[in-house]
């Protein structure tokens, strides 16, 4: 791995830290980043000769308060700015004081930001978008995957946010008990996209992108601690956890996916899947279902077979039913018509999948479950066709190269089936 990596890698996980605690002492966004940008720029200088300090986002947060205090006195010409040699001449005592701060000073400034970002004057997109991008450091390009928008609209939708923020003189501290109970629906789904941002990889990049879920599963864990007898929160870390769970299973030896029902299911976290289902038992005691404990009610009835053709498919199908009813979303449906060939065969799962064609044009898994429907219809024209859609709308190179699987397949069938003709 070359340095540039493992120190991107080393920012990227100590970021959200770093980024709360900086917006704690500046009460202000554009300071905040502008003081963590300058602090990463001094960390790829430092670091290469001295390697990563004991405590990086104490390091950043250190640095990145500096630089923000020097960066405030030049706009202000109070004081003039240092010369550029004891700026730049860092050496190792910036990592000496920064690794003697006591973490509790910054140790939730995290969840502070996330109550910052989703505040009530923001709309919900506009509040997770924000979030996504100042708290995890997502790219743009990355927060409009998740949310099936373009980048120029998500651009927008970022921009808009954080003007926003600073025109409503939007105060940076921690919510109370009452703002927090408002904004916890926003902070939720943030935390998910973040999870789903880790998840949503390729094998050659998991473990580079793997702290994104388990920082995802650490704020997680922070909410529940607020909210420790919130059903829905619970649901939320259930469904994280048994994601991940699989993690291990998910590509083989040559970095290509491996269907949930062809995993290995020895390589699952047994330590996640028990704390996961723990949670999911103790969130339906409470009779108060929602979307996530839904979810991850779901995820349960899967990690709890020995064996892929021991899933409860029926049950599967009426919980997603129930989530349709609770969430209606073009996306559910799609996930719920994979159920419906289980239980009722891929031709009504197909018809079930139809009129969803215009909402997920852009979207790679709908054209990936349309093509395998056709396939076992027998309908091989008109699934390369939906293969090939599916193919120009991959995220990474393991879905490219699972689609173009099928693509050779249906190649080889109908190359047999001209040489039977033939004779």
């Amino acid at each position: 791995m070359s340095d540039l990596s493992w120190i991107s890698n080393v920012i990227s996980a100590a970021r959200p830290q770093a980024m709360g605690a900086l917006l704690r002492y500046f009460r202000d966004l554009d300071t905040a980043e502008e003081a963590f940008q300058d602090a990463c720029l001094r960390a790829l200088k430092n670091w290469p000769q001295n390697g990563p300090p004991r405590d990086p986002a104490a390091w950043l947060i250190f640095v990145g308060r500096n630089s923000g205090i020097d960066a405030v006195r030049k706009r202000s010409k109070q004081t003039a700015m240092p010369d550029e040699d004891q700026v730049s001449d860092l050496e190792d005592a910036e990592t000496d004081i920064a690794e003697r701060l006591d973490g509790a000073h910054y140790r939730d400034d995290i969840l502070r930001l996330l109550f910052i970002c989703c505040h009530p004057d923001l709309p919900p997109t506009q509040q997770i978008a924000v979030a996504l991008r100042i708290v995890s450091g997502l790219s743009v390009k990355q927060i409009a995957r998740a949310f099936l928008v373009s980048e120029s609209a998500m651009e927008q939708r970022i921009t808009r946010a954080k003007a926003r923020i600073a025109d409503a003189g939007v105060p940076f501290e921690t919510p109370g008990a009452v703002e927090r109970s408002e904004r916890l629906a926003a902070v939720m789904a943030m935390v998910y996209l973040v999870f789903n941002e880790g998840y949503s990889t390729n094998s050659s990049e998991a473990q580079a992108r793997e702290p994104l879920c388990e920082e995802a599963i650490r704020l997680g864990r922070l909410l529940l601690r607020l909210f420790q007898t919130e059903p829905e929160v619970m649901g939320l870390l259930a469904l994280m956890l048994l994601q991940h769970a699989r993690a291990p299973a998910r590509f083989d030896g040559n970095g290509e996916i491996v269907l949930l029902e062809d995993q290995d299911r020895g390589l699952w976290s047994g330590k996640l899947i028990e704390e996961g289902l723990a949670l999911v038992d103790k969130a339906l005691r409470h009779r108060k279902p929602g979307p996530y404990q839904v979810q991850a009610a779901i995820a349960a009835l899967h990690v709890r077979a020995a064996r892929a053709e021991d899933t409860d498919w029926q049950e599967i199908d009426l919980l997603y039913s129930l989530l349709e009813r609770m969430q209606p979303s073009p996306v559910v449906t799609l996930n719920r018509a994979v159920a419906v060939s289980k239980v009722r065969g891929p031709e009504e799962a197909l018809a079930m999948i139809e009129p969803l064609a215009d909402r997920l044009s852009g979207y790679f898994h709908f054209f990936g479950l349309k093509g395998g429907l056709l396939m076992k219809l027998g309908r091989n024209d008109e699934a390369h066709i939906a293969f090939d859609r599916a193919i120009a709308l991959a995220n990474t190179a393991a879905e490219a190269a699972h689609i173009r699987m099928h693509i050779d397949r249906l190649k080889a069938e109908a190359s047999q089936g001209r040489s039977e003709k033939a004779s």
